[in-house]
């Protein structure tokens, strides 16, 4: 699958809701942000030095990892002051990437994520807490599947910097989610009785972010 990155905003949260016309991803490229009042700018993501991965484990002990491909986000923030970061992102299911694609394919399937069905994931962070330095907990709402639950991302903000292009920054933030809290249920069992597929899944951002000076 040839990768295919997204640079854009969201003009407004997706809602998912029985019958919603769900938008591509091409389609959130239009939208736009803008800058706020005050110190806080609008950063958008530079999906050349960014990643949105994942990784479980297999038969308990190894990992598979992947990516996601197709991604774009609204992203907000003080440089100055991380508490006041704010984010709203979506994920087009169908981009996964593990480099198996007879895994790929079952992974976009029913047994999964019902790609078909469901092609988005939309995560809309709602507090930041426990800030201590650049360390920091961004807690948001994380829908999947149309089961929205709670989703806790442990980050690091990398710092800010003025290059003659703007200004950049960087993050770092990871989570686990139980697969099986978003109807992800597909399970086989080993001969010794362990999961193929472990129920945890732990999500990656590596994020550079250019700065949306007005």
């Amino acid at each position: 699958m040839s990768k295919h990155r997204i640079l854009s905003g969201l003009a407004a949260l997706v809602v998912l809701s029985a019958g919603f016309a769900y938008p591509s991803v091409e389609e959130l490229e239009s939208s736009s942000s803008s800058n706020t009042s005050g110190e806080r700018a609008s950063w958008s993501i530079d999906y050349n030095h960014s990643e949105v991965g994942f990784s479980v484990r297999h038969l308990a002990i190894s990992k598979v990892r992947g990516e996601f491909q197709s991604y774009c986000a609204t992203i907000e923030f003080d440089e100055s002051d991380i508490s006041t970061l704010e984010v709203s992102a979506v994920v087009e299911v169908e981009s996964l990437d593990t480099g198996v694609e007879r895994r790929d394919n079952h992974l976009r399937s029913s047994d999964f994520f019902d790609a078909a069905s469901y092609p988005l994931m939309t995560f809309t962070s709602k507090e930041v807490r426990n800030v201590d330095g650049n360390n920091f907990e961004l807690v948001g709402d994380l829908t999947i599947k149309e089961v929205t639950q709670e989703f806790v991302l442990e980050g690091s903000f990398l710092g800010a910097i003025e290059t003659a292009n703007g200004g950049k920054a960087g993050f770092e933030l990871h989570g686990v989610l139980d697969r099986f809290d978003f109807h992800l249920n597909w399970n086989r069992l080993t001969e010794v009785g362990g999961l193929i597929a472990g129920r945890d899944i732990t999500i990656t951002l590596n994020l550079e972010l250019n700065r949306q000076d007005s």
